[in-house]
């Protein structure tokens, strides 16, 4: 039986949207990696790795410590998806409202590298200088002159 790796991920997805723990933990290998850039905004904000090993750390981040950054309005246009074997490449735009009241959007690309069926490794890949201003320079920030009160806000 043939596993088709484009409808894993896109099941992945939908659990990541859930912010359940069991969907999302489904998903994952045991020894599961997401890779993120080093200081991006999100990481940053939640003073959180960039670098998550494990099914539950990077369940407890989905599940758990997404909600705290990205709290509202969060929507997910998906630009494509594209599959070599048990690699699944997702191109989109994140946009949400953030918990200091800025607005937040974001174009993304990950690989998602599968094994039999799992999700075992996330290349994540963004815009970092925009995420930085969206999450540390916007309208709602504007007021704040450090980085650390835009950080202080979400937490």
């Amino acid at each position: 039986m043939t596993i088709d790796n484009q409808a894993v991920v896109r099941a992945a997805w939908r659990a990541f949207a859930s912010h359940d723990a069991e969907q999302i933990a489904a998903f994952f290998t045991e020894d599961a990696e997401w890779l993120a850039p080093a200081g991006n905004a999100t990481a940053v904000a939640l003073d959180a790795p960039s670098h998550m090993i494990g099914r539950q750390a990077i369940t407890h981040f989905l599940a758990e410590e997404f909600s705290r950054l990205f709290v509202s309005d969060v929507a997910v246009d998906f630009r494509g998806f594209y599959v070599d074997g048990d690699r699944v490449i997702v191109e989109e735009t994140m946009s949400a409202t953030l918990a200091n009241g800025n607005a937040y959007s974001n174009d993304y690309c990950f690989v998602f590298e599968l094994r039999d069926g799992l999700i075992h490794r996330v290349r994540e890949y963004m815009d970092t200088a925009r995420g930085h201003r969206d999450v540390f320079e916007g309208d709602a920030a504007a007021g704040s002159s450090t980085t650390e009160a835009a950080r202080t806000s979400v937490r």
